[in-house]
């Protein structure tokens, strides 16, 4: 079973627009792995202490992500207010987590994949936000 499997059988589906609840969920949590990935691969490179606001920033970026997927993942009594919030959130988040690798992608490939996975979520929280009005 998959998260897809579950959403389309729950007994009490939201009034959100599926695929793009799904995409946003998927992605959410994709990018919070690689964040994750991302920092731990930071830690390895020689100049670790220059890329000390990029650990940050993933480490923050995965912790929204994560949040942000598991509230979505949850369809009962959902309180659109706060999906607004929490999908801002991870706009912000994402943006500044790929502005901030995309500045070391030049030298480190990890980041240049990572900023492309925070873009992809950022575009996701973004679609399912405007769905939402």
């Amino acid at each position: 079973m998959t998260v897809r499997d579950i959403i389309e059988r729950h007994p009490r589906p939201v009034s959100l627009d599926r695929d793009r609840l799904l995409r946003c969920i998927d992605d959410c949590y994709d990018c919070s792995a690689t964040c994750t990935a991302c920092a731990d691969a930071c830690l390895g490179e020689p100049d670790a202490l220059d890329l000390t606001r990029c650990i940050r920033l993933n480490l923050d970026c995965a912790d929204i992500c994560d949040g942000v997927g598991r509230v979505l993942t949850r369809q009962t009594e959902m309180d659109l207010s706060v999906v607004r919030a929490a999908l801002e959130a991870c706009i912000v988040v994402c943006r500044a987590c790929a502005e901030e690798c995309e500045r070391h992608a030049a030298h480190h490939d990890h980041c240049r994949v990572c900023a492309e996975v925070c873009r992809r979520c950022e575009q996701a929280c973004g679609d399912l936000l405007a769905s939402i009005g």
